[in-house]
This record gives C-alpha cells, sequence and structure tokens, in this order.
C-alpha cells in the first residue's frame, strides 16, 4: 500500500487553474519517499503568459530533493521519511500545491510513478485513427 499526490502548479490562485507536474509517492513499511517532475511550459504560459517560468521551475526542483532526505535538502529534508511526505502534501494556498492525498496498492512500487506521470499529468495522446493507418 503507498499514499500519493499530485504536483500542481496553479499560476494564478484566484481563478483555480492548475496544470499537473508532477506526483509524489510515500510507502513507508518500504521506506520510499519520491517525487518526479514534468513540467509542460506551454501548458502553464497558455494559462498565464505572465507567470515566471524559471521561477516556478527552481520550486519545484526542490520537491526531489526534499523527499530524497539528506544534508543537500535543507530543514524539511531532515525529517522523519513521513513527515517529510506530510509536509510535502499539506494544503497550501501557493502557486505550487498538490493534490489530496490518495491510496494505491501495488507489487511494484517502481512503477508507480511513471504510471501517474501518464494517467495524471502528461497530455493525453492523439491516437491515430483507423483511417491514417490504412491509407
Amino acid at each position: 500500500m503507498y499514499d500519493y499526490a499530485i504536483v500542481r502548479v496553479v499560476p494564478r490562485v484566484e481563478r483555480e487553474e492548475f496544470v499537473n507536474v508532477g506526483a509524489i509517492v510515500s510507502c513507508s513499511t518500504r521506506r520510499f519517499l519520491e517525487a518526479r517532475i514534468e513540467l509542460n511550459e506551454q501548458r502553464l504560459i497558455a494559462i498565464d503568459a505572465t507567470l515566471d517560468v524559471e521561477i516556478v521551475r527552481n520550486h519545484l526542483a526542490a520537491i526531489p530533493i526534499i523527499c530524497s532526505g539528506g544534508e543537500q535538502s535543507g530543514p524539511i529534508g531532515q525529517l522523519p521519511q513521513r513527515e517529510r511526505f506530510h509536509w510535502l502534501v499539506a494544503p497550501r494556498s501557493t502557486i505550487i500545491q498538490t493534490s489530496r492525498v490518495h491510496t494505491g496498492f501495488c507489487k511494484n512500487l517502481a512503477t508507480v510513478l511513471e504510471h501517474l506521470l501518464e494517467a495524471k499529468v502528461r497530455p493525453p495522446q492523439i491516437k491515430p485513427s483507423a483511417v491514417e493507418l490504412i491509407g
């Protein structure tokens, strides 16, 4: 069993529009805490052309570092793993937010992040129609 949250960028909080940009997965029984970020800058700029993407990129880069812990991760990264997860997913009203925490079940944690990115973060891909395949 694992817990996860989707990382979102909300360029203009008052409008409540957001773009999913990553996922955080935690499994305390396996001592697993990892995040992956895939920032699609074009999608963000489509919502708010005035957004400072460099600042957003820098803040998002801290999330996987905090998950890893250690000296380079700052004071939050020194917390126990489960506390780091709870700190990362705590509700906030800033540009970078997370979804509520969800629970999942799997046999292989290594595949969970990739699955979440494909299902919740990456834009859906248009599949070629049968006509395009024939002709």
